[in-house]
């Protein structure tokens, strides 16, 4: 069996698609063998489709850095080809989170907020403090991204905010706005705060807010390319993978 990866890029015409195939050029352990993109493709390396049904090629993972509405096909075809599939997308609805689960039942799936290597470390951070801060420190999430993002609060906020809430003694209320109610913040709580602007990549803060004490992690992204990298790093470890849900931190865990 061949050493190199073959990737079924999904979104491969988008801003995060083209930073992937820029980043699997200067690697010589893995290759794009087709792409799957509703917008046309005159320059592309690889065949490109609309739809995975129109796809003549063979691959060995698919990697989808899309849009939400993508999501069905993907997994009817991922499970019909018994496919590993890495989902890098944000913004899946409740129903789609069950999509995923469902089919991991019957394929190998991948699927995290988050691709970065720093906010997979922030989160175990994150869940260490929030397991000795206990109740007495309240906890809010603040994330910036630039102004074409769709989706509020990130993926990668709400993947922050269960790890913590995985850690703690009562499960605790997301509160995603104040304005509509005058009343004191419980301790059960983790407030998450959406801002918009410019071209921000990602920024994600965490505060613990206790008693004449402030403690803060923070993970900035200064470029796309580190999750182009985290994409590409989870599509290698998930070829040849058996049926099961995925995610990051099975990717940290094996370069231990």
């Amino acid at each position: 069996m061949s050493d190199i990866t073959r990737i079924l890029l999904s979104g491969c015409n988008g801003k995060m698609g083209r930073v992937i195939a820029n980043c699997v050029l200067e690697r010589d352990d893995c290759s794009i063998v087709a792409g799957i993109d509703l917008a046309p493709a005159p320059d592309a390396a690889f065949p490109v489709v609309s739809d995975p049904s129109q796809l003549s090629v063979d691959c060995d993972v698919i990697v989808d850095f899309s849009h939400p509405s993508a999501l069905t096909g993907l997994l009817e075809y991922a499970v019909g080809k018994k496919l590993p599939l890495v989902l890098c997308t944000t913004g899946y609805s409740t129903q789609q989170v069950q999509q995923i689960h469902e089919a991991a039942a019957q394929t190998a799936v991948f699927y995290s907020g988050n691709m970065s290597l720093g906010i997979n470390v922030l989160i175990e951070f994150a869940k260490k403090a929030a397991m000795i801060f206990g109740r007495g420190f309240d906890i809010e999430i603040i994330e910036k991204h630039h102004n074409q993002k769709l989706d509020a609060p990130s993926g990668t906020a709400l993947m922050i905010a269960d790890g913590i809430a995985s850690v703690m003694e009562q499960k605790p209320q997301y509160v995603y706005d104040r304005h509509s109610y005058r009343k004191a913040r419980s301790t059960n709580e983790i407030g998450i705060h959406s801002i918009r602007g410019g071209n921000i990549v990602g920024e994600h803060e965490v505060i613990f807010a206790g008693h004449d004490e402030l403690f803060t992690l923070r993970h900035t992204a200064q470029s796309k390319e580190i999750f182009a990298v985290g994409a590409v790093n989870a599509a290698l470890f998930m070829k040849n993978r058996q049926p099961g849900l995925y995610d990051m931190s099975d990717v940290l865990a094996q370069a231990e």
